[in-house]
């Protein structure tokens, strides 16, 4: 008898796994907010005997060696990986008995990074799935450009190798359990779908119905930019992470969150961003807690840069907390609740339309197009300026003069554009809703 359970991280578009037989434990590519893993173990009365990583992360900080100080567990690595906590290190073709039960056999997967692991899980004699990490996907597999441009193509044919080996050596009915492609920007292409099989991967999944160079081509045609804060997690995972502190951060008062304005810190603002546009203190950046937050302000802000928060409550603080915490943005320096309008002296708004709303737009407005390249390569409006979101602060020099309209696909960069913009003391049109061409 055997459990899996998976942990979402839908901010990250990440998955990890707890597979347990009712007594022991093991856990695979734990996020850093361990705290939730240690829930599960007391609530099943379930001793934790290993950690697994299938690959040094590039997109979130390891929770694994702060669950192993908390547990004893093993923190199990490649061998090759110059990970500096204590570890277990492991070889393809390694096996791990568990509880004696479970079996856990390690596979040399290489493609998302050199020395990526996947790890065959084995009940009752039968191998009966197969934890992929950043190898194979639902309906793709990870992206092979984390590393540098110059190794890309070299990783992408270990991929395609990679991918091969499983559906070759593993039974066709094993259930994959990828770490990445929900979400995340470590997948390389669109993830789609819950759950698969091998059989299901073979059919459908394009490294396994292309030949390798169509794959290979098509694979580093299709891949865009990924977030800046990725230079930083690898050697925060080789380094290995303490468990976060989640003590809530001091309460400011509204003059120090204009101190820390005029500082050049960072002050963002959690609530919706229709919210903001009623009403918000002149400086703050719009990055809301319904989208992808921690992506996108770990990509945007200057690393390093003290941080504020404007929270709607002390839960969306918190929460904010918590998806810092795992891309290695330590604390919140300072907070403050509820609508500016309420404790700040002054507030302002951002005018805001709905997507049609461009069509009516003044003669001599310029029109922002904020998404990323292959979102405006399938289609874009005529006349527009195209500056890619995590390139704004650098390029707002390109933009013309006059009233800037910016969007994006759905409003929520757009949001964060011109706040942005309007810091800089542009005047701005927020536009928000879907994207349709005009």
């Amino acid at each position: 008898m055997y459990e899996i359970l998976t942990l979402d991280t839908p901010g990250l578009g990440d998955r990890s796994y707890l597979v347990h037989d009712g007594r022991v434990a093991v856990v695979i590519d734990p996020q850093r907010d361990v705290d939730r893993v240690l829930h599960v173990l007391a609530e099943r009365q379930l001793t934790l005997t290993h950690v697994l990583e299938t690959h040094i992360h590039n997109d979130y900080v390891s929770g694994g060696p702060a669950l192993c100080h908390a547990t004893g567990a093993a923190y199990v690595v490649n061998q090759l990986d110059p990970v500096q906590t204590e570890f277990v290190g492991v070889r393809d073709g390694d096996v791990l008995e568990v509880g004696g039960h479970l079996r856990f056999r390690v596979l040399a997967t290489p493609g998302h990074t050199f020395t990526h692991l996947a790890f065959a899980l084995e009940a009752d004699g039968e191998t009966r799935a197969v934890f992929t990490g950043g190898s194979l996907l639902y309906g793709s597999t990870g992206r092979p450009d984390l590393l540098g441009a110059d190794y890309a193509e070299t990783l992408a044919r270990h991929q395609f190798a990679s991918a091969h080996r499983l559906v070759d050596e593993l039974p066709s009915s094993s259930a994959v359990f990828p770490t990445h492609g929900f979400g995340s920007f470590c997948s390389a292409t669109q993830s789609e779908g819950l759950s698969s099989t091998l059989d299901e991967e073979r059919r459908a999944n394009p490294v396994l119905t292309l030949d390798e160079d169509t794959y290979v081509k098509e694979l580093l045609a299709g891949l865009d930019a990924f977030p800046a804060y990725y230079a930083h997690m690898g050697p925060a995972n080789l380094e290995g992470a303490s468990a976060p502190d989640f003590t809530p951060p001091a309460l400011a008062d509204a003059d120090e969150i204009r101190q820390r304005l005029e500082r050049g810190e960072w002050v963002v603002d959690l609530r919706h961003r229709r919210a903001f546009a009623h009403a918000h203190v002149e400086g703050t950046i719009s990055i809301g807690l319904d989208g992808s937050f921690a992506t996108y302000l770990g990509w945007l802000i200057p690393w390093g840069t003290p941080l504020a928060v404007v929270g709607g409550s002390a839960e969306d603080v918190a929460a904010a907390q918590r998806e810092l915490v795992r891309i290695g943005i330590n604390r919140i320096e300072a907070t403050v609740h509820g609508d500016p309008s309420e404790w700040a002296r002054e507030t302002v708004s951002t005018t805001r339309v709905e997507f049609a709303e461009l069509a009516r737009r003044p003669e001599g407005a310029v029109v922002l197009d904020v998404r990323r390249r292959l979102e405006w390569e399938k289609g874009h409006l005529p006349g527009s300026v195209h500056i890619p979101l995590h390139e704004l602060a650098g390029r707002m020099d390109e933009i013309p003069e006059g009233v800037v309209w910016v969007h994006c696909q759905s409003g929520y960069r757009s949001s964060i554009a011109a706040s942005l913009l309007a810091r800089a003391g542009r005047d701005v049109v927020h536009v928000d809703g879907d994207f349709t061409l005009l």
